[in-house]
């Protein structure tokens, strides 16, 4: 279960939090204890994502991060129980959520060899699958994800921020636009089939 890139830092974070390169700190063991340990290293601990989705206006917000490129598909796209592909960069990741009212999701993800990714999201994956581009900004105590899709969804741009609860308040920085939030429409899964250039002609 050793993550190709690396073991996921156990520290509590407020989100998905990132797969960081470092040693394990906790002793050496070995046989099964061993990998149980990595097992548990690799896997995130089931968590409670809360997240507002916004569009963004303008443009500049471009120059307060580095765009990531992202290529994702899905295993399954019932937003009940959704199985997400993604490669993020030279990373790539196994997501599964299960919706829990309007903001709320239950959580897990888990690292995979790109290459494994690169062979699901090319062969098993439901398509058509989505790219993307996702800058991450950090406004106050807050970080947003904006992400500029691309192919069918040109010209569509979304911000997300992860919060603690739904009540929490935080700073909106000036591009940041409507609250899409309720939108249906805008969840990754539903911009795979109902992509952004056909609402026009809806």
């Amino acid at each position: 279960f050793q993550a190709e890139d690396g073991i996921r830092d156990r520290s509590p974070s407020r989100g998905l939090g990132d797969v960081y390169k470092r040693q394990c700190l906790h002793g050496s063991f070995s046989g099964r204890h061993n990998e149980f340990i990595r097992y548990q290293l690799n896997t995130k601990i089931m968590g409670l994502e809360i997240e507002r989705k916004f569009l963004v206006q303008g443009d500049s917000w471009k120059s307060l991060g580095t765009p990531v490129l992202f290529h994702q598909g899905y295993l399954n796209r019932n937003p009940e129980r959704s199985v997400r592909v993604r490669i993020e960069g030279d990373m790539a990741k196994l997501n599964i959520k299960a919706q829990r009212g309007t903001l709320r999701r239950i959580e897990y993800e888990y690292a995979i060899p790109v290459k494994d990714a690169t062979f699901l999201l090319e062969h098993v994956c439901e398509q058509p699958t989505l790219s993307k581009h996702r800058t991450k900004i950090t406004i106050g105590d807050c970080c947003w994800e904006v992400d500029e899709f691309h192919g069918p969804n040109k010209g569509l741009v979304i911000a997300e921020v992860e919060l603690e609860t739904e009540e929490q308040s935080f700073e909106k920085p000036d591009w940041i636009g409507e609250d899409v939030s309720d939108d249906p429409r805008y969840l990754n899964i539903n911009l795979i089939q109902n992509r952004f250039q056909n609402w026009k002609q809806d």
